[in-house]
């Protein structure tokens, strides 16, 4: 057995064996039982809204939980306990953050800086070891003159890629799960979306331990470092390539075929849409800055959005190339009725430390 697949058949095995949820799917949103719709719509930031408007040089009960969110997110470095000081190092913080998500750069916490931060999002770091992977925009010339386009694509550090001579990846989901054939289906489309412009194929193999990629739902924390939190949280997390890892919360109100647009349930997630953007993660992309990009970090609740937009085909292609049978088109089309944003995550950059400390711990226990 190579390195590689070895390593990856104990940590395969160690997250077997961690809390695995039977999720919640329903056919469409009107099926989502009353006992599984949050009491109240606010997402798990809401509070940070009543900093609206605070600016450096003030003291504000609240600022030290904003800071805390801001290092899980990369942009501040923890050298000691947060206080609610609105200290230099929170304003760069949130003029670097307000870059990202190509709001206005004022370093202070007004209302559209506000109103994206307590949009549940991605626990993937948007900055890994103080660089920004993440902006509003990476000119590209031609002929080192002439601007030829702005892209915002991502990649994680280091430009992970499956090996070169790997073409067809195989799949499997977490045996604990039970998932239907509905549930197969879903991530089948999902695939397919990229596989239609990179020569790279993907089938599913029943044997979970050495699949390719390892699709598991869990709930709550699943030792892999990201923990999720239940409805209106972290949707779900990926890992970098040749990882392999897919990660998705059971406990959201995952619609499976029926149109989430039509929904005025807020808690109501498109499995598919989510799984393209994971599986972006998967291959090897970061987040985008371009909102209508499937690796954009939010997806609204009651949206379908799951065509490619030509910033992630042109980043996946600088990965793989580009599948012969590609006609050039790309399209994006979203349908949305909410205004509430919920993300996906792809952790695999920012664990990668403590990736290889489950692996290590694996190693032990393989040894005993």
């Amino acid at each position: 057995m190579n390195s590689h697949l070895f390593i990856s058949v104990i940590f395969a095995s160690i997250l077997a064996n961690s809390v695995s949820a039977l999720a919640h799917f329903f056919r469409n949103s009107s099926s989502i039982p009353p006992s599984l719709i949050p009491t109240t719509p606010d997402g798990k930031w809401d509070a940070f809204k009543n900093l609206t408007g605070c600016h450096a040089g003030q003291n504000v009960d609240g600022l030290a939980n904003l800071k805390n969110y801001l290092h899980y997110f990369g942009y501040i470095d923890k050298n000691n306990n947060f206080t609610d000081e609105f200290d230099d190092n929170l304003k760069s913080a949130i003029k670097t953050y307000q870059l990202n998500f190509n709001l206005n750069t004022t370093g202070e916490l007004d209302g559209q800086t506000l109103e994206q931060i307590v949009r549940p999002r991605c626990g993937v770091a948007d900055i890994v070891n103080g660089t920004t992977s993440m902006n509003s925009g990476k000119k590209t010339t031609s002929s080192g003159i002439h601007i030829h386009a702005v892209n915002h694509y991502s990649f994680f550090p280091g430009t992970p890629r499956w090996p070169a001579g790997k073409t067809d990846l195989t799949y499997a989901f977490l045996p604990a799960n039970n998932v239907s054939d509905s549930v197969r289906a879903v991530f089948s489309r999902a695939f397919q979306k990229w596989s239609a412009v990179i020569p790279l194929t993907f089938t599913e193999t029943s044997a979970y331990g050495v699949a390719d990629i390892r699709i598991g739902f869990y709930s709550g924390d699943h030792n892999d470092g990201e923990p999720f939190d239940g409805v209106l949280g972290t949707l779900a997390h990926a890992f970098s390539p040749p990882t392999g890892i897919l990660h998705l919360d059971g406990d959201e109100n995952w619609v499976v075929e029926g149109d989430v647009a039509a929904s005025s349930v807020v808690s109501a997630v498109d499995l598919e849409s989510v799984a393209v953007h994971e599986l972006g993660h998967v291959l090897g992309l970061g987040h985008s800055s371009e909102r209508e990009a499937i690796m954009y970090p939010t997806i609204s609740t009651g949206t379908s959005k799951v065509d490619l937009a030509g910033d992630d085909v042109e980043g996946i292609q600088v990965l793989y190339g580009s599948n012969p049978n590609y006609n050039g088109s790309a399209t994006s089309t979203t349908t949305t009725t909410t205004t509430q944003e919920r993300d996906t995550n792809g952790g695999g950059a920012r664990y990668g430390g403590q990736l290889w400390l489950f692996l290590a711990v694996g190693m032990g226990l393989f040894t005993l």
